[in-house]
C-alpha cells in the first residue's frame, strides 16, 4: 500500500501550472530566464502561496499561544478576561490574513494568465490566423441589440 501511495505522489502532475516545467529542457529554461520569453513566476506562485500561508498560520498560533501564556501568568479571572479578546482578535486576524494572502496570490496568477493569453493571440496573428479589428462591428448595421 505504501509503495502505491509513493507512486501516486511521484507521478507527473497534470496541473496547468506545472506543465511549463515539464516540457522544458535545462538549456531552454536557462534561455527563457535570460530573455524573459516565458514567465517563470506563474508556477512559483503556488509555492509562495503555501509558504506564506504557513507563516500566517504560525503567526496566528503564536498570538493564541501568547494570549494563553498571558492568562496563565496573570492568574485569576482578570488574566482570562484579557486573553479571550486577544484570542478572538487573533483568530479574526488569521482568517483575514489568509483571505488577503489568497487574493494577492490569485491576482498574480491572473496577471500571468493574461500575459499567456496575449502571447497566444500574438502568435496566432503572426501565423496569419483570423484577426478582428477593434473598429468592426460584430452586428450588421441594420440589426440593433435588444430587437428580435
Amino acid at each position: 500500500m505504501a509503495r502505491q501511495d509513493f507512486r501516486q505522489l511521484t507521478r507527473p502532475s497534470n496541473r496547468e501550472s506545472m506543465k511549463g516545467f515539464q516540457k522544458t529542457s535545462p538549456g531552454e529554461l536557462f534561455w527563457d530566464l535570460i530573455t524573459f520569453d516565458k514567465l517563470m513566476t506563474g508556477p512559483v506562485v503556488h509555492i509562495i502561496y503555501w509558504a506564506g500561508l504557513c507563516l500566517i498560520l504560525l503567526a496566528g498560533f503564536s498570538v493564541v499561544g501568547g494570549a494563553f501564556g498571558m492568562a496563565l501568568r496573570e492568574g485569576g479571572i482578570m488574566g482570562w478576561m484579557l486573553a479571550i479578546p486577544v484570542v478572538v482578535m487573533g483568530m479574526l486576524a488569521l482568517a483575514a490574513g489568509a483571505l488577503l494572502w489568497r487574493a494577492f496570490c490569485e491576482f498574480y496568477v491572473a496577471i500571468f494568465r493574461i500575459s499567456d493569453d496575449l502571447r497566444a493571440i500574438r502568435n496566432a496573428t503572426d501565423r496569419g490566423g483570423p484577426t478582428v479589428s477593434p473598429l468592426t462591428s460584430p452586428l450588421p448595421k441594420d440589426e440593433k441589440v435588444g430587437q428580435g
